[in-house]
């Protein structure tokens, strides 16, 4: 898998270098392929969603989802085979290819995995039905990557059987790295999102709906996610059959490049590490 350094970015007359061997860097050429050109739900289904949402590079609170995931990875994953569940427009993809991943990015938006070949004609995207992954074999990959895929399914039980179903797909010893929402980041505002406009997003209760609109694409509709606490998470995992190993929730640094509202505070984003026994 190579070796990734974790340099610090340096921030001179107002601009960032980037050391080579940063894992900014490699995120950088994951999520911006050929030219400066998602998320496993129906609310980025439809052209217009797909083609803003495809746009979408590696923004402020995007870039702090990200920014910790080499090292993660590296530390806990062995072998090169890796399933992108809810790969969305490919960026996600893109970023496992770029680690050395032999990365498939699967998605149910037909919209989404048109625009993700586009950006990537040399990629691996496969279209799926809800909760159907019978093209690919039990035992069949090293890693499962879900980025904000799991904050967006509604009710516990399907949540458990979509897990479940592709925890078979993992050998065993293999990981699931969830990347998701914690409940304060429809809470609060950030560099890529505001939620000011939706108070009630502070009653709702694990499992139940929330809005938000993402600052970084020129589409401001709110966008329907579903809320769920680590309680949730946790049984979840314990159901589907996984044991959890390790839990990241990244914070920005006052010396990174972007205007950090809250998020050297609060955490945005958890990462939770999952392993097949």
């Amino acid at each position: 898998m190579g070796t990734y350094s974790l340099q610090e970015i340096h921030v001179e007359h107002n601009n960032a270098i980037l050391q080579r061997d940063s894992p900014i860097i490699l995120l950088f050429r994951a999520l911006m392929p050929s030219a400066m050109a998602g998320k496993f739900t129906n609310a980025y289904d439809g052209s217009i969603k797909a083609e803003a949402y495809s746009k979408l590079t590696f923004p402020n609170c995007y870039y702090l989802a990200y920014r910790d995931l080499p090292e993660i990875i590296q530390k806990h994953v062995r072998g090169k085979e890796a399933l992108d569940f809810g790969c969305g427009a490919g960026r996600s993809t893109r970023f496992l290819a770029s680690l050395g991943f032999n990365a498939v990015g699967i998605d149910i938006s037909p919209e989404m995995v048109r625009k993700a070949k586009d950006l990537d004609p040399k990629g691996d995207y496969r279209l799926v039905k809800d909760g159907d992954y019978s093209q690919f074999q039990p035992s069949a990959f090293d890693l499962l990557f879900c980025a904000f895929t799991f904050d967006n399914i509604p009710n516990h039980g399907n949540r458990v059987r979509m897990l479940k179903s592709l925890g078979d797909l993992l050998r065993k010893g293999g990981h699931a790295i969830l990347l998701d929402s914690t409940p304060e980041i429809y809470w609060h505002e950030w560099t890529s999102f505001s939620n000011k406009d939706y108070p009630e997003n502070r009653l709702a209760k694990s499992g139940g709906e929330v809005k938000i609109v993402t600052t970084d694409i020129e589409d401001r509709e709110p966008v329907v996610d579903i809320i769920w606490f680590d309680d949730d998470y946790r049984k979840m995992f314990t159901e589907a059959n996984l044991k959890l190993v390790e839990t990241y929730k990244p914070l920005g640094k006052i010396d990174e490049p972007y205007q950090w509202i809250n998020e050297t505070k609060i955490p945005p984003w958890v990462i939770y590490v999952l392993m097949k026994p």
